[in-house]
């Protein structure tokens, strides 16, 4: 008799937990002030790494459980967190509400080039990106330096032999945020949604890390001021990624040196 009612609870265990695995929950976004739906919104489960967009009818379907956290975030709206709930889960279906934003665009100031008509002189006008990057023997990739970075060299070797101790605190004490970079690169919906993004906000509501953090992560990663400034969330993305599988590299080769 104990052994059927403990056979009984395991299989109660085990399809409670499938159950949670395999939910799913929906819902609708809609404009707060004017109660339309809102097309391509980004929703981004920040527990599990997976995201998805609405619809035209602006709908959306994403794979969560109870407790997940959905970021939601759309140009020009206000993001939010929403927490997921049982209750969600049981009813099948939410409205989401967000808010827009009042923005005002900066002035853009355009540089006026007066072209000669000669080659030779109006080619020396034009302004040159001195952006590069310096490999090293033994590693696969390399770093990115620029006009700016007088001491890209001395970085760059300061990097190979002394670590610097805020990559430690990032990487070696956070193992949770790193595997979601793994995550982040494998899901084809999460690589979407950051190709178009350059705002880092679903960035850094992933890792968990605010805008400033994020930004010092890649200066010490020697990437230069002009790639942090142009490149989007996921060129942002995988820089943060090679720069923590080299210095997983050099941490291995650091602890064997010691011993």
């Amino acid at each position: 008799m104990k052994k059927q009612l403990l056979l009984i609870m395991l299989i109660l265990i085990s399809s409670f937990m499938f159950g949670q695995e395999d939910t799913t929950v929906k819902g609708v976004v809609i404009n707060a002030s004017e109660g339309v739906p809102l097309e391509s919104v980004n929703i981004v489960n920040l527990n599990q790494v997976k995201g998805t967009t609405t619809n035209a009818r602006g709908e959306f379907e994403i794979k969560a459980k109870a407790t997940d956290t959905l970021h939601f975030s759309y140009l020009g709206f206000k993001s939010i967190k929403v927490r997921v709930t049982n209750d969600w889960i049981k009813f099948g279906s939410s409205t989401i509400q967000l808010t827009e934003l009042a923005f005002a665009l900066e002035e853009v100031v355009i540089n006026e080039f007066k072209l000669t008509g000669f080659l030779e002189v109006d080619i020396k006008q034009v302004p040159i990106n001195t952006n590069y990057r310096y490999n090293i023997s033994g590693l696969q990739t390399g770093y990115e330096a620029g006009g700016s970075s007088t001491n890209a060299v001395t970085r760059v070797l300061g990097a190979v032999f002394n670590p610097a101790d805020f990559l430690y605190s990032m990487f070696g004490k956070q193992p949770n945020e790193m595997r979601k970079l793994k995550q982040m690169k494998q899901d084809d919906e999460i690589r979407t949604l950051l190709a178009n993004r350059f705002d880092r906000e679903m960035l850094t509501a992933l890792l968990q890390v605010d805008r400033a953090d994020l930004d010092e992560i890649i200066r010490q990663c020697n990437y230069s001021k002009s790639f942090i400034q142009t490149a989007n969330d996921l060129q942002i993305l995988d820089a943060i990624s090679e720069c923590y599988e080299e210095y997983k590299v050099l941490s291995r080769s650091k602890n064997k040196g010691r011993l």
